[in-house]
């Protein structure tokens, strides 16, 4: 099987192999005007395009490739409420109690906003809920525990623990010590979701330029997208490219593009399988993920296939060996799929910040920038392009209140993050080994 390793991104995907997407929109090759700009049309970007023609206002919306190409168009489908136990405990660190708790209802809504969309907008995205976060070893269990009785205490999240005498009548793996079930949490088609908010927006009259990245800002009370054959003049933008917007223009956000770093992540999936068999691999089919630092996640789709997700790469290119290694850490869960061939391999980046916080604020006073989902972007940057939305029609309270976390940038720049955090990998993976 030929792949296609450029830049870390892995082209056989799954997902791209069962849609039929519309032809491409016409590249922005004239001088615009719009309210609104927005750079990139992922989760975010879709939807803060969206949310504003809905509300009247004229958007613009620029991608430098196809609508969900990037990590939207990618990842494993989990729609996880919250931010990631290093986001949340960041926030819990800077935050008062009461504001911690307005940041975990903010996750809660992205997850409402995302169910109310697939309804209203009747998206056919194979949206089915259930989460299991699984403990690989009893250690792992204690820290488990920890955190869904303090979810239990501080946000009054409904989770159910599984012991180790109740797992194997959730999962047909021996691999497990415990779990966590979270009803509120699910998974679904990432990229059929994400061209349902594209259609949805050029309905609302969302003007959508595909093939056109954006390479410049310039910033005024008028700022002035340029790409490379046209441009929009506009009242506000906003950025949701997300570590993309680097690779088609250093000069568009340089004071916020170290606090993020493109790390890749990839999946396989196998033949399909019988629906009997597949019932019995994972009871109510809920989407899965252990909890190491350097973690599998795995679900079926709807076509009875094994979707396993895993092998993160900090170095900025595909593991070598791929799909031999992805089959391996699949079978260590699932040895009973031997017999199953491995159809599709993909791959691609998402953002993480170094607190696993989002990193959501405005450059100036009209250019708004989403990023640092960290793993958490389903729900959640849906929602962040709902807020970016209402901060730009004068309702910016819960979308200030995620500019208030403090970020850092990465050390030592483009040149000495990739190495050190290679390095911080490795002690990682030896924790998980322990």
């Amino acid at each position: 099987m030929l792949l296609k390793k450029e830049l870390g991104v892995v082209e056989n995907s799954y997902y791209e192999a069962s849609v039929v997407r519309p032809a491409p929109t016409a590249a922005l090759c004239e001088h615009v005007s719009a309210d609104v700009c927005v750079v990139g049309a992922g989760y975010a970007g879709v939807s803060a395009a969206l949310e504003l023609a809905e509300r009247g206002y004229s958007v613009v919306l620029l991608e430098a490739q196809r609508i969900g190409w990037g990590a939207s168009g990618r990842n494993g489908g989990q729609v996880i409420v919250g931010f990631g136990d290093d986001g949340e405990c960041t926030i819990e660190r800077q935050f008062s109690r009461e504001d911690a708790r307005r940041a975990w209802d903010v996750s809660i809504d992205g997850m409402r906003l995302l169910r109310e969309r697939i309804d209203r907008l009747a998206i056919d995205c194979e949206w089915r809920p259930g989460y299991l976060s699984l403990a690989v070893k009893p250690r792992k269990s204690q820290a488990l525990r920890r955190w869904m009785d303090h979810a239990a205490t501080a946000y009054q999240h409904p989770l159910r623990w599984i012991g180790p005498g109740e797992i194997g009548k959730w999962l047909a793996s021996d691999r497990f010590h415990s779990a966590v079930f979270d009803p509120i949490s699910g998974h679904l088609h990432p990229l059929k979701y994400c061209l349902g908010l594209g259609e949805a927006a050029r309905a609302a009259g969302v003007r959508i330029h595909e093939n056109s990245a954006a390479f410049v800002v310039e910033r005024g009370d008028k700022p002035v997208v340029r790409t490379a054959q046209g441009e929009c003049r506009c009242s506000f933008v906003v950025l949701a490219g997300n570590v993309y917007l680097g690779e088609y223009g250093d000069d568009i956000a340089p004071e916020v593009a170290g606090r993020i770093m493109p790390v890749g992540t990839y999946m396989i999936a196998t033949e399909p399988m019988g629906p009997e068999r597949a019932d019995a691999l994972m009871r109510g089919r809920p989407a899965a993920s252990d909890t190491n630092f350097v973690l599998d996640y795995f679900r079926l789709s709807e076509d009875n296939r094994l979707l396993f997700g895993g092998a993160d790469s900090y170095t900025g290119s595909a593991p070598r060996d791929l799909i031999a290694r992805m089959r391996g850490n699949m079978l260590r869960v699932f040895p009973q799929l031997a017999d199953l061939a491995i159809c599709h391999a993909w791959g691609g980046f998402v953002d993480i910040t170094m607190n696993k916080a989002p990193d959501f604020g405005r450059l100036g006073k009209n250019i708004y920038y989403l990023q640092g989902f960290s793993g958490h972007g389903l729900a959640l940057a849906g929602m962040a392009g709902k807020l970016a939305a209402d901060a730009i029609a004068g309702q910016a309270e819960r979308f200030d209140l995620f500019g208030r976390i403090r970020h850092h940038s990465f050390p030592g720049g483009a040149l000495m993050r990739t190495p050190a955090l290679v390095l911080g990998m490795l002690y990682y993976k030896l924790r998980d080994a322990l």
